[in-house]
């Protein structure tokens, strides 16, 4: 054979024909895209002020969606109005329950709100004053000379730790109020967003598939198909384990008597949107309020917490959110950290159903790899 034959298809055999390679090579293709386009942020500028601007209304609308549109479908079927009579009734229908609410409910709060925030800094001179106390006793000096170790070194760190703490939180605070601005400037647009999110949300499948190739429409149906369940499930489920365990808190502070139960329950139902994460952010004022109340009040408020939490993981989230996420809670917590330290606020509460969307994107994609690569027919074979 000819050695200039030879080399060629040594190539071809090695290099173009090897499946490993060709998708490194695909890898290192990808790479080299993204640094070049990393080299000209100027040309995204537009699109990101674009993606910042309806983000916002875009969440919301979403949301509200997942929220609504089971109502609107039944509806429909039952009182065989049309999509767009059924959508304006159920407006007027909330914009009652929010006026009722405004004239009822946010009276109250507001005098707790304000209550907690005047007394919050006398609360916290009290516990620390308590604190100096109770370092200062005998019975913490027997503790330091049984430990062998200088305490007041300690409380040092802590309260450098605090004070970097209550800075970071300051700063998140400032975030937080930037979000909320720009979620009241999108409470303006968001239900013109959503009014045809949920006349014309189901013909938006059937849109997009116009764009798909037809050989892969069947699969990506299927993806679309799973990631609208996960999130449905997920936005439904959460938004209901929340509003329970603010009533069931809310409940529980009444009967033990704490101080501020409404403004408190509501704080714990908002933060319980994020999991795991949320009811710890969400017990600390109620252990404050409680703790500056009396030592017996903390025992009760932290006896509610615990009933709370009990009924809230036995009881309501089995049945209402169930096992349809599939997401092991190491993982929750590490992507809901993750999210926030690369996005803020917004991206711990997107960080649960954005990763169960990225699960079954890379779930099928790797399913398609998988079948079309023959890379583990061999193991495959093997097994059998």
């Amino acid at each position: 054979m000819d050695r200039r034959q030879v080399w060629p298809d040594k190539f071809k055999k090695f290099f173009l024909n090897n499946k490993f390679v060709v998708a490194l090579l695909i890898v290192l293709l990808i790479g080299l895209t993204i640094l070049v386009f990393s080299k000209v942020p100027f040309i995204f500028k537009p699109i990101s002020v674009l993606l910042h601007t309806v983000a916002a209304p875009l969440l919301l609308s979403g949301i509200a969606y997942y929220l609504l549109n089971p109502l609107v479908d039944r509806l429909e079927r039952r009182s065989r109005v049309k999509r767009a009579y059924g959508i304006v009734t159920l407006y007027l229908v909330i914009a009652g329950i929010i006026t009722l609410i405004l004239l009822t409910v946010i009276p109250i709060i507001r005098t707790q709100l304000v209550g907690l925030i005047d007394n919050f800094p006398k609360y916290s001179a009290q516990i620390q004053e308590e604190f100096l106390d109770l370092t200062g006793s005998e019975l913490f000096g027997k503790i330091q000379e049984n430990v062998g170790t200088d305490l007041s070194d300690i409380t040092g760190k802590v309260t450098t730790w605090g004070t970097s703490f209550l800075n970071n939180a300051a700063s998140g605070v400032g975030n937080l109020v930037g979000t909320l601005t720009e979620i009241v400037l999108a409470l303006v647009t968001t239900p013109f967003i959503l009014f045809y999110l949920l006349r014309d949300g189901k013909r938006l499948p059937d849109y997009l598939m116009r764009f798909i190739p037809t050989a892969l429409q069947p699969q990506t149906r299927m993806v679309m198909k799973e990631m609208n369940s996960q999130v449905a499930s997920y936005i439904r489920g959460q938004i209901i384990v929340s509003c329970c365990i603010g009533a069931l808190l809310y409940i529980g502070y009444l009967i033990i008597g704490l101080e501020y139960s409404l403004v408190l329950a509501i704080v714990a139902a908002c933060t319980a949107v994020v999991p795991y994460l949320g009811p710890a952010i969400a017990i600390t004022p109620a252990l404050v309020v409680a703790l500056v109340t009396s030592p017996f009040m903390l025992l009760k408020m932290v006896f509610v917490w615990t009933a709370v939490q009990l009924i809230e993981g036995k009881f309501i989230s089995p049945q209402i959110m169930g096992k349809s996420l599939k997401i092991h809670p190491i993982t929750i917590i590490f992507v809901i950290i993750f999210a926030g330290k690369m996005f803020g606020v917004l991206g711990i509460i997107l960080a649960v159903p954005g990763y169960a969307v990225l699960k079954v994107v890379v779930t099928h994609v790797f399913q398609w790899f998988r079948f079309r690569s023959g890379l583990y027919k061999v193991i495959e074979e093997k097994e059998e």
